[in-house]
């Protein structure tokens, strides 16, 4: 699960323009630098604080943030009494994975359930196929914990599981931003920390679809 940074922290963030799997986002923010560092590029400084504040965080509605691509524009920089570091306000652009909606990726199966199949594109884990989703008719063996499509010949039905692993070529549907920053422990929490904890959910989901000719995995669809 990717941590979650607040949109409101990186002032003037604009939304991705729907170009692919990856996408560069214009964003502004203001880069502390401490004292230690001004021996080094300023860039280089401001580089490193950038992506130790944002690789591997999803921004609300904007996606998971990769890697810095470029600086674009450096404004004074000011020391604030008491404050020995350098504050200077930062346009830059951010690489960010967001895929548009129908877009098609290809990832591994992570594991199933029955609320469907789990999917990993090894940096982005959070990623369900439901059951009607998937191509039909479609069962979940408890026995083995996978997803079997029973798929019809005319010499009858084959089940074709879909195991861990296996690499599946799917259409992106639908996506779904949940803001997962920290709050205060309610009165009703702290009074029975005995409970057992909400499970946390993942800030930034994407949901998949098999149910078309050629997606799903990529050995049913292998040629001879």
């Amino acid at each position: 699960m990717k941590s979650f940074l607040k949109m409101e922290s990186l002032t003037g963030a604009e939304p991705p323009a729907q170009a692919g799997m990856f996408v560069l986002v214009e964003m502004v923010d203001t880069v502390r630098i401490p004292p230690w560092q001004f021996e080094r590029k300023l860039n280089d400084s401001i580089a490193e604080e950038l992506n130790k504040k944002l690789a591997n965080k999803v921004v609300y509605n904007v996606g998971l943030c990769i890697c810095l691509f470029d600086i674009t524009k450096l404004e004074d920089a000011y020391v604030f009494p008491g404050d020995g570091a350098s504050h200077t306000k930062v346009h830059f652009r951010y690489v960010v994975f967001h895929p548009f909606l129908d877009e098609i990726l290809i990832g591994k199966i992570k594991g199933c359930s029955p609320e469907g199949v789990h999917v990993s594109l090894g940096f982005f884990d959070d990623i369900l196929i439901p059951p009607e989703s998937l191509q039909q008719p479609a069962k979940f063996d408890e026995a083995e914990q996978v997803w079997v499509w029973e798929y019809e010949t005319e010499e009858g039905a084959h089940d074709l599981y879909m195991d861990i692993g296996e690499e599946v070529r799917f259409r992106v549907v639908d996506e779904s931003f949940v803001d997962t920053s920290p709050t205060g422990p309610s009165s009703a929490e702290a009074a029975s920390s005995s409970e057992e904890l909400p499970k946390k959910e993942a800030p930034y989901t994407l949901m998949g679809s098999i149910s078309e000719p050629g997606l799903g995995l990529l050995s049913w669809w292998t040629s001879s």
